[in-house]
């Protein structure tokens, strides 16, 4: 159901971001996006699969405190699987990754699943951090904007303080029952299981505190939002009209672009809907930031629906023989 509804916006958006253009519009943006220069997408993929790497890196550390430590191969192709599911369903790559890595690792999904868990956290951090340097730096673009949200969201909390209160009785509501649950039925086998499970969780979750290179670590983060914020830059010379733009704009993009990603399956229709407008600022045109905003989606989803699969069937020849090797020793 809910992969329908990210579906479905995604197309209303795509017929929403064209429905004023005219036909030969519409042409235009498809000549702009094919005609992009192939020189200039090359270098924005593998800059995307450095990404990738360095990701997969940041997580071998994050698993090397629960006593594990996993091929950078496996955890690598792991990643690279788990984006490509995410294009699919919702999370789902989040859950194949850790399964894929906790089959052929022999490590214990649920705390695999605590270091993911560790990593959205780190991801949530950095986006806040390039919102407010977006912000910061453009104070005259998109500060208007920044402000006009915060006094929405200002108003709907004075507005309504009854469903604020109706909201916070219902959770203590939910706690307090939870709990009497779980004093009456905690030795049942099943939540002991599930106590096990949040537990396992919980050891991953706190990994990043017991890191051994803090600073590596720190640098490793930095480095795949660079890298993110790389290939935008990058990208802009594979299309004539937009070669002139530089690092700001990059980096309005990547804020702009970050939560289109997550409101849509895919980011599809939400991410050229957010590129298109998010260029406007900059005096580009609708119809160069729609092409712009399809390219750069392109590149990132065929680019993940061809390694994805590959990985998935590399986890499994390369563990095959691996397993095999073990055997005839």
């Amino acid at each position: 159901m809910q992969f329908i509804i990210f579906l479905s916006l995604g197309v209303f958006l795509i017929w929403f971001s064209t429905k004023s253009f005219t036909p030969n519009e519409i042409t235009k943006v498809k000549q702009l996006v094919f005609n992009a220069k192939p020189m200039i997408i090359v270098p924005c993929i593998l800059i995307l699969v450095l990404s990738h790497y360095i990701r997969a890196i940041r997580w071998k550390m994050l698993i090397k405190p629960l006593g594990k430590s996993p091929t950078t191969s496996n955890v690598f192709l792991a990643v690279l699987t788990g984006f490509f599911f995410n294009l699919l369903f919702p999370r789902l790559g989040e859950v194949m990754k850790c399964t894929l890595l906790g089959k052929y690792e022999k490590i214990p999904v649920d705390k695999l699943i605590g270091t993911m868990v560790a990593e959205r956290v780190l991801d949530l951090i950095c986006l806040v951090l390039v919102i407010l340097l977006t912000i910061s730096t453009q104070i005259d673009l998109v500060g208007g904007y920044a402000k006009e949200l915060l006094d929405q969201i200002t108003s709907s909390i004075n507005a309504s303080p009854a469903a604020i209160l109706f909201f916070v009785v219902l959770l203590i509501s939910i706690f307090a029952i939870g709990y009497l649950i779980y004093i009456k039925a905690r030795h049942s086998s099943f939540l002991v299981k599930i106590n096990n499970w949040i537990k396992g969780i919980i050891e991953g979750l706190i990994s990043v505190r017991k890191v051994e290179n803090k600073l590596l670590f720190l640098l490793h983060t930095l480095a795949i939002w660079f890298l993110y914020l790389s290939s935008i830059r990058v990208g802009f010379y594979a299309m004539q009209d937009l070669d002139l733009l530089g690092w700001v704009p990059s980096l309005t993009i990547l804020t702009f672009g970050s939560f289109a990603m997550i409101a849509t399956q895919g980011g599809i229709g939400a991410y050229q809907f957010a590129v298109q407008k998010t260029l406007l600022l900059y005096g580009i045109k609708e119809v160069s930031g729609l092409a712009f905003g399809w390219l750069l989606w392109s590149v990132q989803t065929v680019m993940l629906f061809i390694t994805g699969p590959i990985s998935l069937l590399l986890l499994f020849i390369l563990n095959k023989k691996s397993s095999k090797n073990i055997l005839n020793k």
